[in-house]
């Protein structure tokens, strides 16, 4: 199977698997860790360009499972958090990485966090370096070995 098929179908088996427990994913912990993400996997490569902004809040609108929470609130939070990110990548990196670690004692939301990391990173087929890079620190934020989804 080429690389391409697999990225294609990790990021759909990730999200039959969140819309699975779509019910258990509704604290405001689990929406700050997700965006968070979303902002991270949008930065990985240190840059955030307009065309992917809008690629990923696209994405975050049409997910199933982020559509616990009102779309505004989603985009305003992943805005915030793509800023804080362009103005001091390293620094905002560190925030962001802290939000994402405080769902690390709730393994549903912690899993779900990063599968949805994995489902942006992958949704243009390209789930490159960087991405992985930034995913697998978001594992150890909560807790999980990268090993667990094949980064």
């Amino acid at each position: 199977m080429a690389l391409w098929d697999r990225i294609k179908e990790s990021a759909s088996t990730m999200q039959t698997q969140l819309n699975a427990k779509k019910n258990d994913l509704k604290s405001g912990g689990f929406r700050d860790a997700s965006m968070a993400m979303c902002a991270l996997v949008a930065a990985a490569d240190g840059s955030i360009d307009p065309a992917e902004r809008q690629r990923v809040a696209s994405l975050i609108a049409g997910n199933d499972v982020l559509q616990n929470f009102p779309a505004e609130d989603l985009q305003r939070r992943f805005n915030d958090n793509c800023q804080q990110l362009t103005s001091d990548f390293e620094f905002g990196k560190v925030g962001m990485l802290q939000t994402i670690g405080k769902v690390a004692k709730k393994p549903t939301e912690a899993r779900a966090v990063i599968q949805i990391g994995i489902v942006i990173g992958g949704a243009d087929g390209n789930f490159d370096n960087t991405e992985r890079a930034v995913v697998r620190e978001a594992c150890f934020a909560v807790g999980i070995s990268p090993n667990e989804f094949d980064l």
